[in-house]
């Protein structure tokens, strides 16, 4: 009987064990999210350091794991690596001059025309919207990373100069260009909560 007592005591501090060990996993795990969001910051000096292509496919994967309207994922990505055409750009697009220490950029571009479920071709009214989600999901990916980056738009004027510097095809718009590296300097996140633009069930 007191082996038998033993025996369940026993399994009971290890069920005990396991129950705390798996709430303090998943307490690690929200706040390496919430620091991760929390920490990043728009970084615009980096090292000359080459980002792996290992690293460059997970932060792909990332933006490619947004949500996105009616699941069109109508957004495109160009990897940009070469170090001439990273020059050229930052000499024309008036503010990306950081590409010029950038080893790396992310161009991401969406389809304005999708095919609805009749075969039809129609506009897509919320590319912008599921290709700032991909953005945002690769800022944050290159954060946790250990990589810097910054988003710089695309969208305007300049999305031709980028078109046309890459070979983007007609029936795709730039959003923008992530400029992407090691960073060379640690600037400090700016504290954007303000509790006075938050409004509960009305304005």
């Amino acid at each position: 009987m007191k082996r038998f007592l033993l025996a369940i005591s026993i399994l009971l501090m290890a069920a005990t064990a396991c129950t705390n060990g798996a709430q303090a996993s998943k307490e690690a795990a929200q706040k390496a999210v919430f620091d991760n969001i929390m920490t990043r910051t728009s970084v615009r000096q980096f090292t000359s350091e080459p980002v792996p292509a290992e690293v460059v496919e997970q932060m792909l994967r990332a933006g490619m794991a947004a949500p996105t309207a009616m699941n069109a994922q109508p957004w495109e990505f160009v990897v940009l690596s070469d170090r001439d055409t990273l020059d050229k750009l930052a000499g024309k697009l008036r503010y990306a001059k950081m590409l010029q220490q950038a080893p790396l950029a992310i161009v991401v571009c969406g389809k304005t025309k999708w095919l609805d479920w009749e075969g039809n071709e129609r506009e897509n009214i919320f590319w912008v919207d599921d290709c700032s989600a991909a953005t945002e999901n690769i800022l944050l990916a290159a954060h946790a990373l250990g990589l810097g980056a910054v988003w710089t738009a695309a969208k305007d004027d300049r999305g031709a100069i980028v078109k046309e510097a890459l070979g983007i095809p007609e029936d795709l718009s730039t959003l923008c260009v992530i400029a992407i590296g090691f960073p060379a300097d640690n600037p400090t996140p700016k504290d954007k909560w303000k509790p006075e633009k938050i409004h509960y069930n009305r304005y």
